[in-house]
């Protein structure tokens, strides 16, 4: 970690009379948006930095500034910054971007600086922060900085705080990053529309010094869980949608396009997961035990943590995990909500299992040759019929690892643990070689006869008269509604 950068001589006079600059917005209630910022921050905007690869960017290392140990946006990038007159300074813009959510499926989405999410914005507690956002939108928007503490006038509550930001202008929104955690940034202007769009992105405040609560750690990753309504061959997404999502994602990307996370055997490992979607979700990590160390109100008291594999995220808050990787391996993480781990699904498709279709099928494949009947024995072999979709749509089930089809989508990843992972190196590493006799196997040898035991005859108590024989009736039921 870099030493903190300490104020010059020539610089404190400047920062002295920020103070009290500051001390007074305090007193009077606080800025109230860009009229009330200085005329220096209206000068020439930080250079505009964007990025469209779908791939995780690597950390970075801050150049100038306090130093800190920097995160992993998983899928991801950090935004790089410009320092003038102590002021860490960002340029946000809104615009239409285009989205890879999966290898040949791209969505048409609202984002920051080409992506969606937005880039992950790193600072320090106590920095001085002022970040340009332009509106390139064909509607007014505004930004919310969820979860810090702030000046009113800087929450980004459009009518309530601030004056929406007009299409093609630029505000300014400048405050201290007064705590360590991790937070979100969102719209707060015609919400449900833009955060169904794709319009959000992380916050990392680091501490300025040592903190009791916060311990350094080997790795650092950081991403979003979203949700879209995207119809099978189309592009935009469905803004009305309440709650019956096709899409489950983190940072705008469905499994098998999430990156892995990649760490070395011993490594301390933070995780910071943030949950923008209409619903909860159970994070769940394989092959090892965690501890929510932080929520976006800030670390968690020592004493209040305790040994978890799931944890779960409601709407709206963030968590911070923490775990020591001492398992080798390659190790799923993912939402335990099993549709949410599945892609394109469709809410009207019956339920088939067990229905006989093999005259039925005969008679419709005399006008369409090609037709596949669909769920009479469970939708596994979906993976494996190749059956032809929509253009632009990303397979319901799917994935190839080591031993054949993964049959996941959505919010699933994998956690790769490896002895050999170089310090700071998150390139992929490959599958893990099982060492011999590890791996789960069929066995051939002879079976015995099972022993049934007749038992003792129990009743219920409360038991329900039920005729003796029951003979199960299939029917065909008809299309249903389910949310997340």
């Amino acid at each position: 970690m870099m030493a903190p950068k300490q104020p010059t001589s020539e610089s404190q006079p400047m920062l002295e009379a920020r103070r009290r600059f500051l001390q007074f917005a305090g007193i009077s209630g606080g800025a109230v948006a860009a009229a009330a910022v200085s005329p220096v921050a209206m000068a020439a905007l930080p250079e505009l930095v964007t990025q469209q690869s779908p791939d995780s960017m690597p950390p970075l290392v801050p150049a100038t500034g306090r130093g800190y140990n920097p995160v992993l946006t998983i899928n991801g990038w950090t935004l790089p910054w410009r320092m003038r007159e102590g002021v860490k300074e960002f340029h946000l813009v809104a615009e239409p971007v285009v989205r890879e959510m999966a290898p040949g499926f791209k969505a048409h989405l609202w984002g920051y600086n080409g992506q969606s999410p937005g880039p992950t914005i790193e600072v320090v507690e106590g920095d001085r922060v002022r970040i340009y956002v332009t509106n390139r939108l064909p509607e007014h928007t505004s930004v919310h900085w969820h979860g810090q503490r702030l000046p009113n006038g800087m929450d980004g509550v459009t009518g309530l705080n601030q004056k929406a930001i007009p299409p093609g202008k630029t505000f300014v929104y400048e405050f201290v990053a007064r705590r360590p955690g991790t937070f979100m940034y969102h719209p707060h202007a015609d919400e449900m529309t833009q955060m169904a769009m794709g319009m959000m992105g992380s916050w990392v405040t680091h501490p300025r010094e040592k903190h009791p609560l916060i311990e350094p750690v080997d790795r650092d990753f950081c991403f979003l869980l979203n949700s879209y309504d995207i119809e099978p061959g189309a592009y935009t997404p469905k803004i009305m949608t309440m709650l019956n999502f096709n899409l489950w994602s983190w940072n705008s990307r469905l499994f098998p396009g999430i990156d892995s996370f990649n760490v070395r055997k011993g490594d301390r490992v933070r995780m910071r997961i943030g949950n923008l979607t209409m619903t909860n979700h159970p994070i769940h990590v394989h092959g090892h035990e965690f501890e929510v160390s932080g929520t976006d109100g800030g670390p968690t008291p020592k004493a209040g943590r305790w040994p978890e594999v799931t944890t779960d995220i409601a709407v709206g808050q963030m968590r911070q995990i923490e775990f020591i990787a001492d398992e080798l391996g390659d190790w799923a993480m993912h939402c335990h909500k099993s549709h949410h781990t599945m892609n394109a699904m469709g809410h009207d498709v019956p339920t088939m299992i067990g229905v006989d279709h093999q005259g039925l099928t005969r008679q419709i494949q005399e006008l369409l040759p090609e037709y596949m009947v669909m769920g009479e024995r469970g939708m596994a072999d979906m993976t494996e019929m190749a059956m032809p979709i929509p253009e632009n749509t990303a397979p319901m089930m799917t994935g190839d690892g080591p031993f054949g089809s993964v049959e996941m989508g959505g919010m699933f990843s994998v956690l790769k643990v490896r002895d050999n992972q170089p310090p700071g190196d998150y390139s992929n590493p490959g599958w893990y070689a099982h060492p011999p006799g590890t791996v789960a196997s069929e066995y051939t040898g002879a079976m015995a006869e099972p022993h049934r035991d007749a038992g003792t005859k129990t009743r219920s108590a409360m038991p329900l008269a039920q005729p003796a024989d029951i003979e199960v009736q299939i029917r065909k039921p008809r299309s249903h509604q389910h949310g997340g």
